[in-house]
């Protein structure tokens, strides 16, 4: 193994510098276990045709505010949305319904399939809000590490060319925790992308950082002061290119690539707050 092949697998893989990762995501999957017991929802909502479209989605209590689109990450190629659930009790608690959504993973898609599955979620959730007790216009996006790239390609979707029912607006601000916006450096990742498979011409498709945004939705981003310095090279680089639509860096010192995550579940946190921020709430 080169060099440089070590370097760009530490700067962009977390379960090599995060020694307790598989506790933490056991923590989450007991957390997740809780939530679904305990909310109201509605689980396993297909959005699409294919096995894996298909969402949770959680009723806020009392009258919804807002609703809340979660992506998860897992560098496209792990996990599911009943990881997740965790992340909805407390945005439920602050009258937020909220949605995780699963999509298919790769090797057996190609993120560009994975991005076109988001956007037909998304889509659907702006069509169906109200039929959840939601809100109608008051759709907006969250996701974590690959999730957050997810959130962000929402953001540069050209939602009329999609679908003609749709308004120019359909996702009124985004929310990437820990996200990879030029995937280039992913290209160059051989632990990722062995599965991910992108090369460089795929991954210029589908890099927000060299997308415009499509409306002046604003994005709103979060690094954990502890993670890989590729997640913060990638915040930078929105913030270069993305600057007019980009509206707030919420700062998340002592945490990792995993426990940043939690603080979005966590009510007496920065990135709660500023979540709610987002959300007009």
């Amino acid at each position: 193994m080169t060099a440089k092949t070590v370097s760009y697998d530490m700067l962009y893989n977390p379960r090599l510098t995060v020694a307790d990762a598989p506790a933490i995501i056991a923590r989450w999957q007991a957390r997740s276990a809780q939530a679904r017991a305990a909310l109201a929802s509605y689980l396993d909502v297909p959005y699409g045709p294919g096995p894996a479209e298909r969402m949770d989605i959680f009723r806020a209590k009392g009258s919804s505010r807002a609703l809340l689109l979660f992506i998860h990450g897992g560098y496209w190629r792990a996990f599911g949305k009943a990881d997740f659930s965790f992340i909805a009790s407390a945005f439920a608690d602050a009258g937020i319904t909220v949605a995780i959504a699963d999509y298919a993973l790769c090797p057996t898609v190609q993120v560009r399939d994975i991005v076109m599955q988001m956007v037909q979620a998304t889509a659907w959730l702006h069509r169906n809000a109200s039929n959840f007790g939601a809100p109608a216009g008051q759709l907006h996006v969250a996701g974590h590490s690959a999730g957050g790239h997810l959130a962000a390609m929402m953001l540069a979707c050209q939602w009329q060319r999609y679908a003609a029912d749709l308004p120019a607006k359909v996702v009124r601000a985004a929310l990437s925790i820990s996200g990879l916006y030029d995937l280039r450096d992913i290209v160059r990742t051989p632990s990722i992308n062995k599965d991910v498979r992108l090369t460089t011409r795929s991954a210029l498709a589908v890099s927000p950082a060299l997308l415009p945004p499509a409306t002046d939705a604003p994005l709103f981003t979060a690094v954990g002061s502890e993670e890989n310095a590729g997640f913060h090279k990638q915040n930078r680089i929105i913030w270069e290119r993305w600057r007019q639509v980009l509206r707030e860096d919420v700062p998340c010192p002592g945490h990792n690539h995993f426990t940043v995550l939690e603080q979005m579940a966590e009510p007496s946190s920065a990135l709660f707050a500023a979540t709610l921020r987002m959300m007009g709430t």
